[in-house]
């Protein structure tokens, strides 16, 4: 009889050690701040940014390529699948802080008790979701036709925020086109997205124009573009002077546009008329 229980205990050890290990899922760190609570997979976090908040964490990848991340830059290729919900919390827990130094009690005010989490949601996936996300797929295709004739694009309605005070630019631009015969063209819509792309960052006005026409002759390769830009600015109609009848109007001109004076009194003739 002893001997038979050895057998079974060797048995039952060995068994033990031969079995496989069931996956287990990492523990989540969770904080919480006056209602916000913040769950962060550790999985997420390496063993040197544990701890750290994302922000911290996704600044360091930015710095350690030696990229520029200011307000009207694109980060998205330094951010991973899920985090911009972790931005969003870190976001709302110090917008939280901000509306208590403004003496704002949202505990008892029920039309402020979720103002932080709506506010960093508006600006992490709405207002500012152009530095967050790539940019819109822009299907080209081949000037099959040859055509090589002026086209405008527009009024393509415009929503953005200047960067020294965050108050909204709301507006309209223009596009103008001379393609070649080589030229790509791309889908009427895709003027739109990749404007409200780069729009929907902090800007200033004078650079978002410059960026949107860099961008347009990498894509298509035009004889000439043009943009101009018609805008309501809040930072001066909201605040200091609050003169609400000023606007900022702008344009860039590249290729023939610069160039050609008949080809830009065209195109500036034909948006009068709109």
């Amino acid at each position: 009889m002893p001997t038979k229980k050895i057998v079974i205990k060797a048995a039952a050890k060995l068994a033990t050690k031969s079995a496989p290990k069931l996956a287990t899922k990492p523990a989540s760190k969770v904080s919480s701040t006056k209602g916000i609570v913040k769950t962060v997979p550790v999985k997420a976090v390496s063993k040197e940014d544990a701890g750290l908040p994302l922000s911290v964490v996704i600044r360091r990848r930015i710095e350690a390529q030696k990229a520029r991340f200011h307000a009207n830059d694109n980060i998205a290729a330094f951010i991973k699948p899920g985090e911009l919900d972790g931005l969003v919390d870190e976001v709302a827990e110090k917008m939280q802080a901000v509306l208590e130094s403004l003496v704002i009690d949202t505990e008892s005010d029920h039309n402020t008790q979720n103002t932080s989490r709506r506010v960093a949601k508006m600006f992490v996936k709405e207002v500012f979701n152009g530095r967050y996300i790539e940019q819109p797929t822009l299907t080209k295709f081949p000037n099959v036709s040859r055509l090589n004739e002026l086209m405008i694009i527009g009024p393509i309605t415009v929503r953005s925020a200047c960067s020294h005070h965050l108050c909204p630019i709301m507006g309209r631009i223009w596009i103008g086109v001379l393609p070649s015969k080589e030229s790509a063209l791309i889908g009427l819509s895709k003027y739109s997205r990749l404007t409200e792309w780069v729009m929907c960052r902090p800007q200033i006005q004078e650079e978002a124009v410059v960026e949107l026409a860099d961008m347009l002759e990498k894509k298509i390769k035009p004889i000439g573009v043009a943009i101009v830009m018609d805008a309501d600015h809040f930072c001066m109609q909201w605040r200091g002077v609050k003169d609400r009848d000023s606007k900022m109007v702008n344009s860039v001109m590249r290729g023939a546009f610069l160039k050609d004076s008949n080809l830009r009194r065209e195109f500036l003739s034909l948006l009068e008329k709109r």
